[in-house]
């Protein structure tokens, strides 16, 4: 099965994930810009009746379109929340005792509770186990005695898209890497 193509917009800020289908729409359509990364992937169509031959078409893992495909809105702004983000952003480690989980054994917590006035926003959530999550309570940080493990922050697009895919190849993973930010985040590991 092949899989997903990162689509660009024409200056190379990534925009979304498109299953192949669409990629060959694209190239049909004559709306590629061009093309990056080294992986290829070839299908095949049917056979001209006149000339004997199959059709064939060769699209690239990065592809960059012309111009905005009508009805689809570009992606910009704050990426969407959710908890398979949140805690692949996260490495799936509590953000409080640093052990890794897997998902189902994780929550989402907010450094500044619901109750206080905490917003459900990246920069206030954080990946918790159910322990630590428990512990903290409706607490502030100071009043549990806690402490976070790395700063919670809102990642840009190609971070997201990062986030997103389970199985994206080398050559996408790489150039997204060119587009993300690039401060520290970790505070400690103790």
């Amino acid at each position: 099965m092949p899989p997903l193509i990162l689509r660009l917009d024409q200056t190379g800020s990534p925009v979304t994930w498109i299953p192949w289908q669409d990629a060959i729409c694209l190239y049909s359509k004559d709306m590629v810009a061009w093309t990056a990364g080294i992986e290829h992937f070839t299908f095949f169509g049917g056979t001209c009746r006149l000339t004997g031959l199959r059709s064939q078409v060769t699209i690239n893992s990065i592809v960059a379109v012309k111009r905005s495909m009508r009805g689809r809105s570009t992606r910009r702004g704050v990426p969407p929340l959710s908890n398979w983000e949140l805690f692949q952003r996260d490495g799936n480690l509590c953000m409080y005792c640093g052990h890794e989980y897997p998902p189902q054994m994780l929550t989402r917590d907010h450094v500044v509770p619901l109750s206080r006035g905490g917003r459900d926003r990246w920069s206030n959530v954080v990946t918790a186990c159910r322990g630590c999550n428990i512990r903290k309570g409706n607490r502030m940080l100071e009043e549990a005695g806690m402490a976070l493990l790395a700063v919670p922050y809102v990642p840009n697009w190609a971070e997201f898209l990062a986030l997103t895919n389970r199985r994206i190849l080398a050559d996408q993973m790489d150039f997204l890497k060119t587009q993300f930010n690039s401060r520290q985040r970790l505070l400690s590991l103790q």
